[in-house]
């Protein structure tokens, strides 16, 4: 078989100096681990320009651990969050808070239409009693991309409280504290800057950190207690994931090295550039207009042919080392296909080679009319 991509958004392929970095133990309490602890925690808040006035508080767990942790310890008892929903992941942070029993609201938009800073400051005006805005950057259920700048100024505008997941963001898309006014920026390991899953982290403006004592309804996803253990002593409060942090520094060499955010977002435009004309050649159909697609994962209708079969589909090309994403919209059939991890220009060229032959072998006709 040929290499094996995972075209997903996370758990993403791999560099085989990520992989080896997890082939030493390590003790969670030994110097050398609580020192590893505290330079990735520096290198991810040197991502977004934090500097001295932010920290890096990392999870066990995925990025939704992240997200939960920081709605949970950010908005308080007596707060209210406006969630800015066009996909699946805002739909999850309103179903959180509901968990949670968080005051929220929401203001929602079609998964192909990214947020409208105008609607945004109107809501925000009508309503003096939001003190929290949530954002997404990326839209993973698409691949769409919202304008995080606009929506860190309106928010600013008002005095109000921006939180941003960045899942999908973080790492290939612009980000920094010097321009976008934020108190909370969730991600994780496994997404652009190429670690595995098993880490999640949040960076947050150290005074607002302070003022989010006894928040938290959870023990373990408390990101106040968890940032006053590490100031304390560099530890963990529970057992790290200790491999998963060591593959975790090694990513970020792997990513500095590629030339940070701007290295690392312009090999993903490129990977995205070739899918995109790639599929659009063969007639496929993009579910996102190009002027808001991030180059992070794209979106595919599938074709209304009828001997279109998404199983079998999916199932030929992961026979070809080929792991695609099933769509996560709601109003339409789609197929998703990722553009980051340790993928280059000649695999995307693959890709599009073996759609388009499995397409022709399962007697799929495509054409502007019928794709």
């Amino acid at each position: 078989m040929s290499k094996r991509l995972l075209l997903t958004p996370g758990p993403l392929t791999t560099a085989d100096a990520t992989r080896a970095a997890m082939q030493r133990d390590w003790g969670s309490r030994d110097t050398d681990f609580i020192a590893l602890t505290a330079r990735v925690r520096e290198r991810l808040v040197a991502i977004c320009h934090g500097g001295d006035d932010y920290s890096c508080i990392p999870l066990q767990g995925s990025g939704t651990f992240a997200v939960e942790a920081m709605l949970g310890t950010f908005v308080g008892p007596t707060d209210k969050l406006l969630v800015l929903e066009n996909g699946a992941y805002g739909r999850r942070a309103s179903a959180i808070c509901r968990r949670m029993s968080r005051a929220h609201v929401a203001l929602s938009w079609d998964e192909d239409t990214p947020v409208d800073t105008d609607q945004l400051s109107d809501a925000l005006a009508a309503d003096p009693s939001i003190t929290h805005v949530l954002a997404v950057h990326v839209e993973t259920t698409s691949g769409l991309l919202n304008p995080i700048t606009k929506i860190g100024a309106a928010v600013a505008a008002t005095g109000r409280h921006l939180l941003i997941d960045a899942m999908s963001a973080f790492g290939a898309l612009p980000l920094s504290a010097t321009e976008v006014e934020f108190d909370a920026v969730a991600a994780s390991a496994n997404k652009c800057i190429e670690g595995v899953p098993g880490i999640g982290f949040v960076i947050a403006r150290n005074e607002a950190l302070e003022t989010t004592a006894g928040h938290s309804p959870a023990t373990v996803l408390d990101l106040y207690e968890q940032w006053r253990g590490f100031e304390a002593n560099g530890q963990w409060r529970f057992t790290p994931p200790t491999h998963v942090l060591a593959a975790f520094d090694a990513a970020l060499d792997g990513f500095e090295a590629e030339g940070g955010v701007a290295g690392r977002g312009g090999r993903y435009r490129q990977n995205c550039r070739i899918l995109t004309q790639g599929l659009t050649a063969l007639g496929l159909k993009l579910y996102l207009e190009p002027e808001v697609q991030a180059p992070i994962i794209v979106t595919v209708h599938q074709p209304t042919d009828p001997n279109f079969d998404f199983d079998k589909f999916y199932d030929s090309l992961g026979a070809q080392g080929l792991v695609i994403y099933p769509g996560k919209l709601t109003k339409v059939d789609s197929f998703r296909i990722g553009c980051i991890g340790q993928v280059f220009a000649d695999d995307m060229a693959r890709v599009v080679t073996a759609v388009g032959e499995t397409l022709a072998e399962m007697g799929v006709r495509l054409s502007p009319e019928t794709s």
